[in-house]
């Protein structure tokens, strides 16, 4: 099933509403560090409930390391700079989808290791803003499920 990669996750509650939705979709959750909290942060554990024992957790020591892991599958990186509309791409069961931390995006560097056709965005009416991360995920993962008639 689908894979959500947070990059450098800072803000426990939103990574609890993706273990939730990660629970509840069959999706597998990967962390790479520095996390922005620990992993039994009371935040962390109250937005995502009683979730966590439903939830496949990895966490990775870094980008690269986290890389080798999917070296075999599709990664897409979700970014409010992406040209690409987050429905354009035709999606599969292990696609992977990479989000950058709350205060700051992905880095440019994370970025140049994906082509255009793999740096998705969602479209929104401020081009200076972006949506909540949790919020992001949801919809982008519910899109690719979607996509695969929810199998």
């Amino acid at each position: 099933m689908f894979s959500i990669i947070l990059y450098q996750p800072e803000i426990p509650p939103n990574t609890g509403n993706i273990i939730r939705l990660c629970a509840n979709t069959g999706a597998t959750l990967h962390l790479i560090e520095p996390l922005g909290f620990v992993l039994d942060d009371k935040n962390l554990r109250r937005a995502g409930l009683d979730y966590h024992p439903l939830t496949q957790i990895h966490v990775h020591p870094d980008f690269d390391s986290c890389l080798a892991h999917f070296s075999d599958k599709r990664i897409f990186a979700l970014s409010a700079k992406g040209k690409t509309l987050y429905t354009t791409p035709s999606f599969s069961a292990d696609d992977a989808f990479l989000f950058g931390p709350e205060t700051r995006g992905l880095p440019q560097d994370v970025l140049q290791t994906f082509t255009q056709e793999h740096i998705l965005r969602l479209p929104q009416i401020t081009a200076d803003r972006s949506l909540n991360l949790s919020n992001t995920a949801a919809v982008m993962l519910y899109e690719a499920w979607r996509q695969i008639n929810f199998t």
